[in-house]
């Protein structure tokens, strides 16, 4: 599966951007998917994860309750709506997405990735 990111840009604290994430196949059901991102001089973190057909969606404590992730199995795309952005949310956000059952927020766990978007907060 091929994976293109978008959506980015920049935003005022306390805003909200809404990134997607179109995938190629015709599978797309069969895969969970995450968001992940990745601040300037920091490892990359997971985000927000979802399962195949949305089952479950599980959260990073840090956006808990501010973030949402979402997906449309008939549009091929995985949604993460972010609002009340604060200026520690900017990084390139990516998605990624695999085929295995199951719920994680490990990186090494996510086979396929796109390139990322970036994601600008100003405080």
């Amino acid at each position: 599966v091929q994976l293109q990111a978008s959506g980015g840009g920049l935003v005022q604290a306390g805003g909200s951007l809404r990134l997607s994430c179109a995938a190629s196949g015709r599978t797309f059901s069969s895969y969970r998917m995450g968001w992940f991102r990745q601040a300037p001089g920091k490892e990359r973190e997971f985000v927000a994860g979802i399962s195949r057909l949305g089952g479950s969606t599980y959260y990073s404590e840090s956006v808990k309750g501010r973030f949402t992730i979402s997906r449309d199995d008939g549009k091929n795309t995985v949604y993460l709506q972010m609002n009340s952005l604060k200026a520690e949310d900017t990084a390139v956000y990516y998605c990624a997405a695999d085929t295995r059952l199951g719920s994680t927020s490990s990186l090494a766990e996510f086979y396929y990735w796109g390139p990322g978007t970036q994601v600008t907060v100003s405080s």
